[in-house]
């Protein structure tokens, strides 16, 4: 659909549409947002009153926000007993964000280990753990598979990270971490804008974003977003993306609300930097850096196709004042044609040996969730209580003749002389299914005032089974009467300061050993993890801060000296994560993170004591924003990180070395024509720093060369 066509029905709805005074900023749209769990009823018209007064920031840890906690309901940053970040669509928006890594690059627990467009769009480490790219993202709370998604970030209200163990609150997943991907709804005030945006070489993108209430009393919602991104990127690739997000929602009585989101999106992109394997490597440093911008390392015929579709239906209802019931379900689809090279790394002088790949794959995942969130009291104490139940199928399909094969040789200093092109729509298979339903229950029992303690069970059967490229089953495993337990004391140093204890497991399903390990295909057993936290969040007008000592035990898994993928003994992380954020006066806002990070393999027979790969000693993030006085409406910011040494593999015999990232922007709002316009520019990298990037255990690849984007939006 054109843009002309998306104008013309704004122009319309904005004729037709109730009359509201304009806003000082688009993000007082964003600030009316629901959470996922519930619809926003607006609240009746009255008279228009214009304040004219200085904007000030909100502060950047948002510990006020509300996050999605899957079991737990939805509670506040402040009042969730686990580390966690909120990243705004307005943050989003202002640093022109468009890949993963970047979303959290004020958070010091979060490495980046991703790539745009390509098949690692979604790998980043917390706290020196990978995350679950099967189960350890969510859209709206609702799982889909993320394996090679870029996310529409401008279509985003906001990103929540629950940092560590999320057992409890979502079933199996890996002890990393897990990302919800929060979709923009409609709010009480009119949303008519478009954004014209531009990155370097040569990408560039338009984006609508349309917002109504209507009907008697603003009873219903909607929202569509739209976004066409085309050109030619930085390493010399193409994109052509196309995103379309609907959230429509209604209050059809007093205490009955009800929802539809729909999420399409299609994305065809060529040209990707291949992945470096060390796996074969005997050198004791890695060679010498490349630019990330470089397209030596791969071709035009390298490419990555991907669709996803996540639909979802929900219903919240009011039983009494205090007793509420909600139930969703959902549908996610994804799919992935993929021609792209891994280069096995030889020698120091840069050699490799080139790999190619060609196959596609597709992930379909069906979910329900019922829940009843309620408070009673017995004697003195106040029951927080929820309880429900969800259920989970997954079904993986891979291509029955897919390609893996030796292409030749090369360097990584010289053009890349092999291609290899192909088309898509191979034929696939059933690879596996796997199913989980569970029952759960919390209760948080206020003692005092100030003293609170949490307590919450699940019970999971879970089953998983992989089949032939003929249909027969070739492993199975399940498990019934999985508890996965959590417990937590908070105590209320004062209304904004919440310092709190925790203890909660986790299990994550047996992994499907990759082609490249001697035991390719096998299915190991399900791993659990155990995780200790102590920490305090506090919250305030001017400033605000959070601090968490944690230690998690993970059951290890990585490739023998035979080269074989083997579960042996754990891993052992721990560390110190802190970070605060403050206004000085009425132009500063300076904010900043750090992590220590101490982690080894423990009561295994191989690489005992050795530090976990991919796990960095040590990370400090920090930000300044400073609003020009003498040009109202103009931001300035800067943000650094520093990612210490990390090592590549857990033999502890190769490291990527530390390296600091410096990025710049600027947001200038003014008004023209009586309306709100929004101009933003940004350079990541600025320095232009070469370095190798972490991606998995015995992956590298070169970080990303220095990045312009440019946007202008306006507000009608």
């Amino acid at each position: 659909m054109s843009l002309a066509v998306w104008l013309t029905f704004a122009a319309s709805q904005a004729a037709w549409a109730q009359t509201t005074p304009e806003p000082a900023t688009s993000a007082a749209n964003a600030a009316s947002t629901p959470a996922v769990t519930s619809a926003q009823t607006a609240a009746p018209t009255l008279p228009a009153v214009k304040v004219n007064a200085s904007a000030v920031s909100d502060s950047p840890l948002h510990l006020d926000a509300p996050v999605s906690s899957g079991a737990l309901g939805t509670r506040t940053q402040l009042d969730t007993p686990f580390s966690t970040t909120v990243v705004t669509g307005d943050d989003l928006a202002d640093r022109q964000v468009y890949r993963l890594g970047d979303v959290f690059a004020g958070d010091a627990s979060v490495s980046d280990n991703s790539n745009a467009y390509s098949a690692w769009a979604t790998y980043i480490t917390i706290r020196g753990l990978p995350i679950d790219w099967q189960n350890g993202f969510r859209i709206d709370g609702n799982p889909f598979i993320s394996y090679g998604i870029t996310m529409p970030y401008e279509q985003l209200d906001r990103v929540e990270l629950l940092k560590g163990l999320g057992g409890f609150m979502y079933g199996f997943a890996q002890p990393g971490g897990l990302v919800n991907y929060v979709t923009k709804r409609a709010g009480k005030d009119p949303v008519t804008s478009l954004d014209v945006g531009y990155r370097m070489d040569g990408v560039m993108r338009e984006h609508v974003d349309l917002s109504r209430r209507f009907g008697p009393d603003d009873m219903f919602g909607a929202r569509l977003n739209y976004t066409k991104e085309a050109g030619k990127t930085y390493n010399a690739g193409d994109i052509n993306r196309n995103s379309l997000s609907v959230a429509l929602d209604g209050q059809l009585t007093r205490d009955l609300q009800v929802y539809f989101n729909a999420l399409y999106q299609t994305i065809r992109s060529s040209g990707q930097t291949p992945a470096i394997y060390t796996g074969s490597y005997t050198a004791s440093s890695l060679p010498a850096v490349l630019s990330g911008g470089t397209n030596w390392l791969g071709g035009t015929d390298q490419h990555l196709n991907t669709n996803l579709q996540l639909y979802t239906a929900g219903v919240r209802y009011q039983i009494a004042p205090d007793w509420s019931f909600s139930t969703s379900g959902s549908y996610s689809k994804s799919s992935r044609d993929r021609n792209e090279s891994t280069l096995t790394l030889l020698n120091q002088a840069g050699d490799y040996s080139d790999s190619r790949w060609n196959g596609d794959e597709g992930h379909q995942d069906i979910y329900w969730q019922g829940m009843f969130e309620g408070k009673v009291k017995t004697g003195p104490l106040t029951h927080q209580l929820v309880m429900g139940g969800s259920w989970q199928h997954q079904t993986n399909d891979y291509a029955s003749n897919s390609l893996y094969f030796t292409q030749g040789d090369g360097n990584l200093y010289q053009p890349n002389p092999w291609r290899y092109y192909s088309g898509s729509g191979l034929e696939k298979y059933r690879a596996s299914e796997i199913t989980q339903a569970s029952v759960f229950a919390s209760d948080t029992v206020e003692i005092t005032s100030r003293w609170s303690l949490l307590a919450g069970l699940r019970y999971t059967n879970y089953s998983q089974d992989t089949y032939a490229t003929t249909g027969a089953k070739t492993a199975s495993y399940s498990q019934n009467g999985v508890f996965t337990p959590t417990f937590a004391l908070m105590f209320k140093l004062e209304p904004q300061t919440t310092l709190y204890a925790s203890y909660v497991e986790s299990l994550e399903q047996g992994a499907i050993v990759d082609s490249i390990y001697a035991n390719g295909g096998s299915m190991l057993r399900p791993l659990r993890s155990r995780q200790y936290e102590i920490g305090v969040k506090s919250e305030h007008a001017r400033w605000s801060a959070n601090a968490a000592l944690f230690r998690i035990e993970r059951g290890a898994a990585y490739a023998n000296s035979a080269n074989v993928y083997v579960q042996d003994g754990d891993s052992i992380y721990e560390g110190i994560e802190a970070g605060g954020s403050v206004r000085l006066g009425r132009s500063w806002q300076v904010s900043g993170d750090v992590m220590l990070l101490d982690t080894w393999y423990a009561k295994g027979q191989s690489y005992n004591t050795n530090r976990v790969a991919g796990a960095p000693k040590f990370v400090v993030a920090g930000r300044v924003s400073y609003d020009v006085p003498y040009v109202p409406g103009l931001q300035l910011g800067a943000d650094a990180k520093f990612t210490g040494n990390t090592e590549v593999r857990p033999q502890n015999n190769l490291q990527t070395g530390g390296f600091l990232l410096v990025n710049v922007g600027a947001n200038y709002l003014t008004r023209v024509g009586g309306h709100d316009v929004t101009l933003r520019a940004a350079i990541d990298n600025i320095a232009n720093r070469r370095y190798w990037m972490f991606q998995y255990a015995d992956y590298i690849a070169p970080g990303d060369p220095r990045m312009v984007s440019l946007n202008a939006k306006i507000d009608f």
